[in-house]
């Protein structure tokens, strides 16, 4: 989605399908509020959201509702989960989404992400990237994801209290 006009330096959002947050409004990701979030910004600000086809980090809603299955009985982060189902623990590519950019003749944007992947993957074709950070809010059912994501090398300098996304009307605005 294209919200004003595309050109070198706007606003973009890459991001992954997440049934259980989007649809079903699951609280054990980030998912849902880092869209809804970007969202807003792009609707304030002008920019693109791309929006790929890769629930689960890329290995589909079945894997991915078996990581969760061995969170909630075995403990173990997602990350832990994957690699026990003999999955790599996070196999996206973000190749369609620079080519997407490079066919406007974008140069350079400010990416909405959290994932040095995602930069990487800009960055690789050409693409220079200044990173707009997106505040991680913990909840008591995704801050143990959040810290997992963390550890797995994530960008998550500032985490926001609830209390601070209720103050910024429940959008983890950028920090």
């Amino acid at each position: 989605m294209v919200y004003g006009e595309l050109v070198s330096g706007s606003l973009v959002r890459i991001h992954s399908r997440c049934t259980y947050s989007e649809v079903f409004a699951s609280r054990e990701c980030d998912c849902g509020w880092q869209l809804q979030s970007s969202r807003h910004l792009l609707t304030q600000n002008g920019g693109v959201l791309i929006y790929l086809d890769q629930e689960g980090r890329g290995a589909g809603l079945r894997a991915k509702a078996e990581a969760y299955r061995m969170h909630q009985q075995e403990g173990l982060d997602t990350f832990q989960a994957y690699e026990k189902l003999g999955l790599p623990p996070d196999p996206r590519d973000y190749a369609d989404a620079a080519q997407f950019l490079k066919d406007r003749g974008v140069e350079w944007v400010k990416l909405l992400t959290n994932n040095p992947g995602k930069i990487e993957a800009l960055e690789k074709t050409g693409i220079k990237v200044e990173r707009v950070a997106l505040r991680a809010i913990p909840t008591p059912t995704n801050g143990a994801y959040l810290e997992a994501k963390k550890q797995h090398g994530h960008l998550l300098l500032h985490v926001a209290t609830s209390r601070e996304a209720d103050e910024e009307h429940a959008f983890p605005l950028c920090g």
